[in-house]
């Protein structure tokens, strides 16, 4: 019988790191501007971000959401 394994691709060059976090931090501070304006108006901005609709923090909320945008780059 033949045992196939595969194993998981991680990015681990310094061009995939690189590249993560020049989509991650601009989509970052454009979320949560966006987060902050609503914050600041008294708006439920947690409806308006996908992945954050059960985070309380600022910060956690546009987190999920940046991670929940980047999924669907993929």
């Amino acid at each position: 019988m033949h045992d196939a394994s595969f194993e998981a691709h991680k990015p681990s060059s310094k061009g995939d790191k690189l590249s993560f976090v020049l989509i991650f931090a601009p989509c970052f501070v454009l979320l949560l501007s966006l987060a902050l304006l609503g914050q600041l108006v008294g708006l439920h901005w947690q409806q308006w971000l996908p992945g954050a609709e059960h985070k309380t923090s600022i910060f956690g909320g546009v987190h999920a959401a940046v991670y929940t945008f980047m999924s669907q780059l993929i």
